[in-house]
């Protein structure tokens, strides 16, 4: 269990400014959909002054990334758009009194929201798009330049704290090699296990492979899992149909046609992929009308 503040507590069960914001005329969408963390922040800006008015947000993840948004909300209202750029995600997780190590990626991810709505606010363009030859996670979908930008802003030494700040490495460990690369080409020298080895790839162990009837189970137990935090927000998620790899569900209640529909998906395909132990694609009840 993670050792949370209790500011970090009282964020999570008593999120400030959630929800949507109305005359929003900035907004930033950050998140990944393998990885099941999606957050869109809005800000109401002064045209004349750049001030944030108000900051509202939406987020689909873990009670940390609900209190680092919660607490990004409340730090950049009253902030010129500059001086909101200048804060970091240790700003974030200062302000809620630290984060679990595991979970410091929450705080990077509310950053990263922020710059994207301010570009948004000012007719910029800004994308967190990969170019072909610079993903580095493939689990997790995170670039080289992400990780380069966040070890030298955090001064992160180890492989472990790369992980804990944008998740890379924390799925198949194929890309630990590349993370350490970075990690040398940043520090000058590999600070975390002494001179870097290679070492022979480690065979994974074979899983005992699923019956179609426990599959099944186990995607029903994990959408039961999940069902509490959709409802929360009214909100849904029913199994329809399973095809092999494709596995077609249907979102009810406010989670049906919403802004956040893709990033919900993706969170219940992360989840399904963790509790399945394969790749499978999750996808709404409509695609199957093209399938």
């Amino acid at each position: 269990m993670w050792d949370y503040s209790e500011k970090v507590r009282e964020h999570f069960f008593n999120p400030r400014n959630s929800g949507p914001l109305d005359n929003a005329n900035g907004v930033g969408d950050v998140g990944s959909i393998k990885c099941g963390d999606a957050l869109r922040l809005m800000l109401k800006v002064n045209p004349e002054s750049e001030v944030i008015e108000d900051a509202h947000f939406q987020t689909f993840g873990c009670g940390s990334a609900i209190a680092s948004s919660s607490a990004l909300t409340e730090i950049i209202k009253g902030k010129t758009l500059d001086d909101a750029l200048k804060v970091s995600n240790q700003d974030i997780a200062d302000y809620l009194d630290g984060l679990p190590p595991e979970k410091m990626h929450c705080s990077v991810m509310g950053r990263e929201a922020l710059q994207a709505a301010v570009a948004n606010y000012r007719g910029e363009v800004w994308s967190d798009d990969h170019e072909e030859g610079d993903l580095v996670c493939k689990c997790f979908a995170i670039d080289a330049v992400m990780i380069e930008e966040t070890i030298r802003d955090n001064s992160l030494k180890t492989m472990e704290d790369v992980t804990n700040y944008t998740k890379a490495g924390g799925g198949c460990s194929a890309c630990h090699e590349k993370i350490e690369d970075i990690l040398i080409a940043v520090n000058g020298r590999l600070y975390s296990n002494g001179p870097k080895v290679k070492k022979a790839p480690k065979e994974s162990p074979v899983k005992p492979q699923l019956t179609n009837y426990q599959r099944i189970r186990k995607i029903e137990d994990t959408l039961e899992a999940i069902r509490p935090m959709l409802q929360r927000d009214h909100g849904d998620v029913s199994l329809i149909e399973v095809d092999g790899k494709k596995i077609y569900v249907a979102l009810s209640g406010a989670c049906q046609g919403c802004q956040m529909e893709a990033a919900t998906l993706g969170g219940i395909q992360h989840k399904l992929v963790e509790a399945l132990g394969e790749l499978v694609q999750v996808l709404p009840v409509a695609a199957m009308a093209n399938h």
